[in-house]
């Protein structure tokens, strides 16, 4: 398939199957297990869920930001391109160009020796080849693109001379320096305030729509997952139990994961009614049960919910949950029980 062709008839992403695991001397753990889905050229996408339950991971999977003791498998294309076959030196070319990231904390991803105007100009000359009196010419364009006031002055600042927002809007513009074709935000907004959180987003959601990029938002935030996304992925113990659009997943969750935070959710007209959260905590991956992992923090659970692990069932309008209660044919049965020992 020609590029063009492939531009016109395919999705940006796929992911297959995806499995990460991370082995040490005393640990085998599965953080990822088996996640697939695509992203269409220029659309949202929003993975929700608790801490723990391997959203971050699934991101950085995209790029492969992981030490040696990572094991990733399955299938993952980036605009044709095989990210998991790509040797370091390719991989450090797609890093920032095809594929680019929002880290949570820009305190930590910024490098403190030197001012945002260098690490700007610095991707800008390893991956377009310009010389750094046009990367610096460049670097202003992209502060002013993401609204930082005396962009030209901020330009020789270094990260601690910022404030948290200003830091954040540092980081995108560095995100966006060589015009990726997807960009990923690990909670971008976490450590900021409402009112820059806002800031935020609308900015990020303007700058997809403006230069056409796809992006893909890891956020434990039901505000954030409706402001920015298309579409949206529930995670729970490595694994999405949930996937649709906006308004399905929002106004009418299925999976009873997805209906616990929908709960559990704080809104403007709920002074005096107390949250109805979800009970227990996330399961520990080194030793996750045999059924469904949300079984034991589940109200409708069931005996066969113990022992069956559910497969995602597509519902109506396309979209898919990870449970029994929608799986063909007698789910609950002992069939199911014998299918399953």
């Amino acid at each position: 398939m020609t590029a063009p062709e492939r531009a016109a008839g395919s999705p940006l992403v796929e992911v297959e199957n995806l499995t990460v695991r991370f082995i040490g001397r005393d640990l085998d753990i599965c953080v990822v297990n088996g996640v697939s889905f695509t992203l269409d050229r220029g659309s949202s996408m929003c993975i929700l869920g608790e801490s723990g339950s391997g959203k971050s991971v699934t991101l950085r999977a995209l790029m492969r930001l992981f030490p040696p003791t990572a094991r990733l498998q399955g299938a993952i294309r980036v605009d044709g391109v095989d990210v998991l076959a790509l040797e370091e030196n390719r991989l450090r070319q797609i890093r920032g160009g095809l594929i680019s990231m929002i880290f949570q904390e820009p305190m930590t991803a910024l490098d403190p020796v030197f001012t945002i105007g260098q690490q700007i100009a610095e991707t800008l000359v390893y991956h377009e080849g310009i010389s750094f009196r046009a990367a610096d010419a460049r670097a202003l364009q992209l502060l002013e693109l993401v609204q930082v006031p005396s962009a030209r002055r901020r330009l020789e600042a270094y990260p601690h001379e910022l404030s948290g927002g200003l830091r954040q809007r540092a980081m995108i513009a560095l995100a966006l320096a060589c015009k990726p074709k997807l960009l990923l935000a690990d909670e971008p907004t976490t450590a900021l305030d409402a009112t820059v959180q806002i800031q935020i987003l609308l900015l990020l959601r303007e700058l997809q729509r403006e230069l056409g990029m796809a992006t893909i938002f890891v956020t434990h935030d039901l505000g954030v997952a409706c402001e920015v996304a298309d579409k949206i992925a529930v995670m729970y113990a490595g694994k999405f139990v949930e996937t649709g659009s906006v308004e399905q997943v929002i106004d009418h969750p299925r999976h009873p994961y997805t209906q616990g935070l929908m709960n559990s959710t704080i809104h403007a007209d709920m002074r005096g009614v107390a949250l109805d959260p979800i009970p227990g905590a996330p399961p520990d991956l080194t030793d996750l049960p045999a059924g469904c992992p949300f079984a034991p923090r589940c109200a409708a659970a069931r005996e066969p919910c113990l022992a069956v692990q559910p497969e995602l069932a597509v519902l109506e309008g396309g979209q898919q949950a990870r449970c029994l209660q929608y799986a063909p044919g007698p789910a609950f049965s002992e069939a199911a029980l014998l299918k399953a020992s």
